[in-house]
């Protein structure tokens, strides 16, 4: 799939978010290491906490159907500026893909490319589980 072919997925997630409390809207599509693509979108909640993104909603599916490596994944946003993932999304897309790539996508569609490596340069993985001690 070409960078272009995934950033739209991304966008035309956007559409289907459910953001009826912050209007902010967001489409994700992650590509997985043999190819395949899924989708998410944000889902908000009355309650806050329990509310879901689309790069969680996306890796989530893709993790449910049995995929745990991943390329890349794309997320779209209706800002000028990029929107990068929130802290959670990164600590999730770390513990599959560390060395996955983040494509942002504004209104306008232009993309920016950061390894996830550099959005989150000390992240939490298994091997941080293993360097306990126990008594």
């Amino acid at each position: 799939m070409t960078t272009q072919e995934l950033c739209q997925k991304a966008v035309d997630m956007i559409k289907m978010a459910y953001a009826p409390y912050s209007h902010f809207r967001v489409g994700a599509a992650v590509e997985c290491d043999d190819g395949a693509v899924y989708t998410g979108c944000n889902i908000e909640n009355a309650a806050f906490t329990p509310t879901n993104c689309a790069e969680r909603t996306a890796i989530f599916k893709a993790v449910s159907e049995g995929h745990r490596r991943f390329r890349r994944i794309a997320v779209a946003a209706e800002t000028e500026d990029f929107t990068a993932p929130c802290g959670v999304c990164r600590q999730v897309m770390t513990e599959f893909s560390p060395d996955m790539d983040v494509l942002m996508v504004n209104r306008s569609g232009a993309v920016r490319t950061v390894p996830l490596r550099e959005l989150l340069p000390s992240g939490f993985d298994g091997a941080s589980l293993s360097n306990t001690t126990s008594e």
